[in-house]
Parts: structure tokens; C-alpha cells; sequence
């Protein structure tokens, strides 16, 4: 969610982040530069208030699988840019590259994604109470009173 707010508001910032991956075509990256911001932001929110938990940590899941894909892409092909994740991203010098660790960073969150997404409950969620399994009625707890459709005994 922090990525998505730091990059809503320079969505070509965000745009030219995308397009340093040099993976999508031109016009495609327009697109997905836009929108990924809002997306973060949206399953950000999902996720910390439990509301739809379990698909939002699916899509959470598989945009960290993709960062994970970027990002060694790049890596793999002697790109030298900065991820973008946290900040406008940029061509930056072969030692200045964090590869390692911001792959290390999105496994993390994507093994937490897949926690999420085996266990998503959790004491204060908004699913606990918006998908309440509905309850029957519970029975008499006392047999010997009467009512209208037994007689008396």
C-alpha cells in the first residue's frame, strides 16, 4: 500500500518505471504504470482491514511473483535501473543495483501472500463479520414447559 500511495500521485514517474524494465510494449506500459499504483493501494486496503482477504492476498501474491520476474529479468540482462518500488525509478550505476535484496524483500511478502491466502482469518478482519455463517435458532433448553402444539402432560 506505502508503494502504491508514494507512487499514485507521479503516475509518470510510475509509468517510466515500468517502461525501464524494457519487458512490455510501449503502449502497454502506459497502462500498467497507471494502474499499478491503485492496485497496490487497492489490495493494500483489502488486506489490512481482512475485507476479501483471501483474493486480495492472491493478487497480492501473484504481483509479487511479477516484481520477482521483473526484477531478475533485469538483472539477468545487465540492466542497471532502480526497482521504482519505493521511488521514482531510474538508471542508476551497476553498483548502485539492489537485485539481491529487493528479490529477497518481494519473497518475503509473496510467502506472506500465501499465508495469507491458505489461513486468511484473523481476530479483527471485516470478513469475520460480513461472511458470518448464519446460525440457527437455538433449541428449547427446557422440554417439560408446554407449547401451543403439544398438549400438557
Amino acid at each position: 500500500m506505502v508503494a502504491g500511495l508514494l507512487k499514485v500521485t507521479r503516475l509518470d514517474a510510475s509509468i517510466q518505471s515500468v517502461r525501464l524494465y524494457q519487458i512490455l510494449p510501449w503502449d502497454v506500459t502506459a497502462v500498467v504504470g497507471s494502474a499499478l499504483p491503485i492496485i497496490e493501494i487497492a489490495v493494500g486496503l483489502l488486506l489490512v482491514t481482512g475485507t476479501f482477504t483471501r483474493l486480495s492476498a492472491v493478487v497480492g501474491s501473484l504481483l509479487m511473483l511479477a516484481f520477482i520476474i521483473g526484477i531478475s529479468s533485469v538483472w539477468a540482462r545487465g540492466i542497471n535501473i532502480d526497482c521504482g518500488c519505493f521511488s521514482p525509478g531510474a538508471v542508476v550505476e551497476a553498483g548502485q543495483t539492489q537485485y539481491p535484496l529487493e528479490i529477497l524483500r518481494d519473497t518475503g511478502l509473496l510467502l506472506c501472500g500465501a499465508w495469507t491466502v491458505w489461513r486468511p482469518r484473523s481476530p479483527f478482519a471485516v470478513d469475520n463479520w460480513l461472511f458470518a455463517p448464519v446460525t440457527e435458532p437455538a433449541e428449547d433448553p427446557d422440554p417439560t414447559i408446554a407449547d401451543d402444539k403439544e398438549p400438557a402432560r
